[in-house]
């Protein structure tokens, strides 16, 4: 079909071929699966490290937090954790002890501020998550 086309018509199936594959294989297109929050292990509230469950509870009462870059807008860009619309999730530091900067440890809430739709905690700078759960 293709070779029998005008060459102008060709070049555009061609052009329209690549677009749609570049799209479909980044990890920019929206055609990619999100990450479900099944797959993700849980963690308890009272299993936290005391310096998460201190970070957790400041969530919650809305700060004031430690950190200038707690409560900045969390990217997702590993794509773990499951997918929103960007601004969605939040992070915030939880304190590592001897660590000389803000430490690998954090958790990350989606929905509104002081009362979010689900928290995850990540002991290794977002490798991986688990949910928090009460």
């Amino acid at each position: 079909m293709v070779s029998n086309a005008h060459p102008i018509t060709r070049r555009c199936i061609v052009a329209s071929l690549v677009t749609a594959t570049l799209v479909l294989c980044s990890p920019f297109g929206h055609a990619r699966q999100p990450a479900q929050t099944s797959n993700l292990q849980a963690i308890a509230v009272a299993d936290l490290p005391a310096q998460g469950r201190a970070t957790y509870q400041l969530i919650q009462q809305g700060g004031p937090f430690p950190y200038e870059k707690d409560g900045v807008v969390f990217g997702n860009r590993e794509r773990i954790l499951p997918f929103q619309q960007r601004g969605y999730y939040r992070e915030y530091t939880v304190k590592t002890a001897g660590a000389g900067n803000r430490g690998a440890k954090r958790i990350v809430c989606g929905g509104q501020a002081r009362t979010p739709d689900a928290c995850f905690y990540s002991s290794d700078h977002y490798a991986s998550f688990r949910q928090i759960v009460e």
